[in-house]
């Protein structure tokens, strides 16, 4: 392993193989907090344009997923599938955040907060892929898409974008979705999987308390009002719709009030 962070979160977004990226992501954590590595050395030109993957799986468009049906063994199988997916591109966007973030000058809390989500993720994408092989399949046994990362891409140069649109609305509608994913996998009677979706979704209120947190802050240091910027870089940057009901309890307690998202959520789409 390459001694500075900026160098070992290229590595880890680099890398195809996904037992040897997430392991990269534990031990660059683990250095990273314990103080035995520093910086490094930033260099855009090496950021990674795609994260390394494995030949599988197939990615296809949003729109062209099959349907899942939780109620059987293949759809159970395909939807613990997806969720991988999911985290493994959150390991991607997380670690890639890192990197840039080693260009800025900032508080080094904020990459221990970034660090410590980065590890985080891998550790949900581990907990997923076993899960998988629990069920007798394997990650890349299903289609996926790749929608995640192109919100990567749309926000590489714009440190405020990538707050607003990472931890602020992908990782915030976890909290929307997630305790719902969680009742109807306990009602299908799989307690393993949903155990796993606990364990995310409280993960994932810090992961928000973050991007909260490190939005206002660097809203500060561009004398930028964070509520508006939020819906302008929201209105610019998220393909999608902010869609209701929203967990407005958990997204409070992490910062993010419904006067950020709920006078958006109507128009855009």
């Amino acid at each position: 392993m390459t001694n500075g962070l900026f160098e070992s979160a290229v590595a880890i977004v680099a890398e195809p193989d996904l037992e040897r990226k997430t392991d990269l992501a534990m031990e660059t954590a683990r250095k990273w907090l314990k103080r035995q590595m520093g910086k490094g050395r930033f260099d855009e030109a090496s950021l990674p344009e795609v994260p390394g993957r494995p030949d599988k799986p197939e990615l296809l468009p949003p729109g062209k997923m099959p349907k899942r049906n939780l109620r059987t063994p293949e759809g159970r199988k395909a939807h613990v599938h997806a969720l991988a997916h999911i985290e493994l591109g959150a390991v991607d966007l997380t670690w890639d955040l890192v990197a840039r973030g080693c260009g800025h000058n900032l508080p080094r809390s904020f990459l221990d907060n970034w660090v410590q989500v980065g590890l985080e993720e891998a550790k949900h994408f581990r907990m997923l892929s076993t899960r998988l092989q629990e069920l007798d399949s394997f990650y890349g046994a299903f289609p996926a898409h790749d929608g995640l990362w192109q919100s990567c891409a749309e926000t590489a140069h714009d440190l405020l974008a990538r707050l607003a649109i990472i931890p602020l609305v992908l990782e915030a509608r976890g909290l929307d979705i997630t305790p719902v994913m969680i009742e109807r996998t306990q009602a299908i009677g799989d307690e393993a999987t949903a155990k796993i979706l606990q364990t995310i979704y409280n993960d994932e209120k810090r992961h928000v308390a973050f991007g909260a947190k490190w939005f206002r802050y660097q809203c500060d240091i561009e004398h930028k009002q964070p509520i508006p910027t939020f819906q302008n870089l929201v209105r610019q940057h998220f393909r999608g719709a902010l869609k209701p009901p929203f967990n407005d309890k958990a997204r409070a307690a992490a910062g993010l009030t419904p006067s950020f998202y709920k006078p958006i959520a109507p128009i855009i789409g």
